[in-house]
């Protein structure tokens, strides 16, 4: 059974075929620059061969018949014709409080997923386009929606509700969603596997570390808190995000710096972080040149920042599961910093955390244990795989569909 994968943004798409049989990705790659000058389509072969087609792509529309022209091409396809690919599955950022698991895409569903992009209006929209294209262009064929949102549905109330008048949580549904589900999803239960152990009997803090960031505690295989909130602002600092900040200080800058909402939601998501505070970039590995190569100091303090607010958050995920037994980083920054790590693990043998810097050392994007033997917690680094999540997903719910029509 052959699964296509679309993770749609804003002015991108993300994309991966698999072979559910044989459990391989037999192509992959993203369209850049949707809607804007200068859009191209990456591709990545199943060979590991990698090739870039520069073209218009106006929409999602456009560029969905892009990606399915090139993967049924005879030069750089890997499929004959589109009647190949089984079901379609999609990642949707936000499914509410409806959506606690993935679901099959009906008129229904559809209709959900576009009421909450009132709460979601920056990912939402670009997903259901995505879902819109593969109605137009494969029609009838199956899809099913991979919520981000689903796995942090086991907070409990306490965890999730804000502090505000209730009246407001039950008129427009605020509270604490969570985000990057299906990586502290997927993380959590790889590492378990690595480990060969229970899941349901683990106190385990994952660290989903990019240039978009969160932290879940997943306590007995469930998500009890997460640090991002009823929206992606909330929680670490990001590359360009805040995260966590005093509501006053909003008011603050909207008053002086005279600016509406729109503007100031503009600074807070995309001019802040760690762009805002080093004034170097959002990229990390440019941030830790600027500090360590040319003695930056806001590079630096940047990196503290950075470092003490993750620091923070495990000792409080500690706290809320009575301990922590596995404690795992992953995304782009998780898998392949292993300065962020090291940083962020100093300090905390108190906790029962004995970090290994020869285990961790020029460690990057491989499944490795970085703690030392004698570690109490397990420290690990396990490289991300949401796309494998929405084909396994999607999979499991067409085919228990044509089980039902049997």
């Amino acid at each position: 059974m052959k699964i296509l994968v679309l993770n749609c943004g804003s002015s991108s798409i993300k994309f991966q075929l698999f072979d559910m049989k044989k459990k391989t990705v037999m192509s992959k790659g993203v369209a850049e620059k949707v809607g804007l000058k200068g859009s191209f389509v990456k591709l990545e072969k199943e060979n590991g061969e990698k090739v870039k087609f520069e073209g218009e792509i106006l929409d999602h529309l456009i560029g969905i018949e892009y990606i399915l022209g090139i993967i049924t091409s005879k030069k750089h396809g890997c499929i004959k014709n589109l009647d190949e690919i089984d079901a379609v599955g999609h990642r949707v950022v936000n499914g509410g409080e409806k959506f606690a698991h993935s679901t099959f895409i009906d008129d229904e569903v559809q209709a959900s997923i576009e009421k909450y992009c009132e709460i979601a209006p920056l990912h939402n929209p670009a997903n259901l386009k995505g879902i819109n294209a593969v109605r137009l262009l494969m029609p009838g064929k199956p899809q099913v929606a991979v919520f981000d949102t689903a796995f942090h549905q086991t907070l409990p109330e306490y965890a999730y509700m804000y502090a505000i008048p209730y009246s407001l949580y039950n008129k427009y549904g605020i509270r604490k969603y969570g985000f990057h589900g299906t990586s502290h999803y997927y993380i959590s239960r790889r590492a378990s596997e690595i480990l060969n152990v229970d899941i349901t009997t683990k106190r385990i803090i994952t660290c989903h570390l990019g240039n978009g960031a969160s932290m879940a505690a997943v306590f007995n295989g469930k998500s009890i808190d997460t640090t991002m909130g009823f929206t992606p602002l909330e929680g670490l600092i990001m590359g360009t995000r805040s995260g966590d900040v005093d509501l006053g200080v909003m008011n603050f800058i909207m008053d002086k710096e005279e600016i509406g909402l729109s503007q100031a939601n503009t600074l807070f998501n995309k001019q802040s972080g760690m762009l805002g505070i080093t004034g170097v970039s959002s990229d990390m590995r440019e941030i830790e040149d600027a500090a360590w190569k040319n003695n930056n100091s806001r590079a630096q303090l940047g990196l503290d920042m950075y470092h003490y607010r993750i620091k923070k958050y495990i000792g409080s995920y500690a706290a809320a599961m009575g301990g922590v037994d596995i404690l795992i980083f992953t995304g782009g920054i998780g898998e392949n910093g292993p300065e962020t790590r090291e940083e962020v693990c100093k300090g905390l043998e108190f906790m029962g955390i004995e970090f290994s810097p020869e285990k961790n050392k020029g460690k990057r994007g491989k499944e490795v244990i970085i703690s030392a033997d004698n570690s109490k917690v397990t420290v690990m680094v396990v490289p991300t795989n949401e796309e494998l999540v929405i084909a396994e997903d999607t999979l499991r719910i067409v085919q228990a569909m044509k089980e039902k029509v049997k």
